[in-house]
């Protein structure tokens, strides 16, 4: 879906991670982010990314028009007895290439554009299980505040897309667990968790409750890990090949 022609010009190039990083910019620095050098260096900050070399550029005021709007949501009085505002929508499936060279990437640690070169997963409504990210489509910001994207899950079609929680339902893909990798799992860690029954087979959110080391070399495991799934809190004994960890923090 795209963004409301008034807004298209300025929404339509941003990424998924250059969103997370402006949204948590604009709330440490609030209408301060609308100075003309600050949107030039967050502009060249994002022109640095490996991931946007080849691509259309975006101006600095661009970035500013994204903070402009952000401040008059903001500053907008909510009544309950008023109809909600129309949610923003904007289309992410053309990120694009900011020209410039800056500081900024290297005085600022941890910021959500480093995200661009990470692989997600995300949770459906439908089943609460996480499957792979194939790209995102949109995003909308709520009422509320709260960002939402319109994920295409890897191997599925757009009839499955889904608007999905960037809070709640979209993280860092967990990562399979090698044989020699086995002791760095422990009781109480969450674990992505491969669940077949009869009726299903998901990926799907346990913690573990109890180990059963075994002896193995670095091409093969025996350790059993019994595992309390979240969603129906039911409990499994399962082997290394159904597990994936969490990436390290």
């Amino acid at each position: 879906m795209a963004a409301p022609d008034d807004y298209s010009h300025y929404f339509t190039e941003f990424t998924l991670a250059e969103i997370v990083d402006m949204e948590n910019l604009y709330k440490e620095l609030g209408d301060q982010s609308l100075h003309k050098d600050f949107c030039q260096t967050v502009a060249s900050t994002f022109s640095c990314s490996v991931n946007r070399n080849g691509k259309s550029t975006v101006t600095w005021k661009q970035i500013q028009s994204w903070f402009q709007e952000k401040l008059k949501q903001q500053s907008q009085p909510k009544f309950k007895t008023l109809p909600s505002p129309p949610l923003q929508i904007h289309d992410l499936s053309n990120p694009s290439c900011y020209a410039a060279n800056a500081t900024f990437v290297q005085t600022r640690k941890g910021k959500a554009s480093d995200l661009a070169d990470l692989a997600f997963e995300a949770k459906s409504a439908r089943d609460y299980a996480w499957y792979d990210v194939s790209s995102f489509l949109t995003y909308r910001v709520l009422r509320t505040g709260e960002l939402e994207v319109r994920v295409r899950f890897s191997g599925f079609d757009n009839r499955h897309d889904e608007w999905v929680n960037v809070k709640t339902s979209v993280r860092e893909r967990s990562i399979p667990v090698e044989p020699s990798e086995c002791g760095r799992v422990n009781v109480g860690d969450l674990l992505l968790c491969f669940q077949e029954r009869e009726d299903h087979a998901l990926y799907c959110d346990g913690h573990v409750v109890n180990i059963k080391r075994g002896i193995h070399d670095h091409g093969r495991c025996n350790c059993v890990f019994l595992v309390r799934y979240d969603l129906d809190n039911t409990e499994e004994p399962l082997g290394l090949e159904r597990i994936c960890r969490r990436p390290d923090e």
